[in-house]
């Protein structure tokens, strides 16, 4: 399939002189290619319609159910500790800077900021 595209090339002084007649070329379709210099700078052309129907939101594979009823039962208890992280052994809490150095001996590597 072949499109053939209109283009229409105007210069600045030809679109001051005759910007309601380009206006109409750009509403029904044309393309409006401002130049300065002969060199395009700009293109003129209608601005799109906003859609004023619905979009269709039915789900790609219509008659499908991704979510099962037992998506909607409630959790057990020990899974809910392990989301809030109130179970003992579900998350370790990290050590303050230079704790884990304290007991060895060693000299931490950096001084401290004063």
């Amino acid at each position: 399939m072949v499109y053939n595209m209109v283009m229409i090339m105007v210069n600045i002084y030809q679109i001051k002189a005759r910007l309601s007649e380009y206006l109409e070329a750009a509403i029904k379709g044309e393309r409006v290619v401002i130049c300065k210099h002969n060199q395009p700078v700009a293109e003129l052309r209608p601005v799109e319609r906003v859609r004023s129907a619905p979009r269709d939101l039915t789900p790609m594979y219509p008659g499908e159910t991704f979510v099962t009823a037992a998506f909607f039962d409630p959790l057990p208890a020990d899974e809910i500790a392990a989301w809030d992280g109130t179970e003992p052994h579900g998350l370790k809490v990290a050590e303050p800077r230079g704790a884990s150095m304290a007991g060895t001996g060693r000299k931490a590597k950096r001084k401290a900021r004063t």
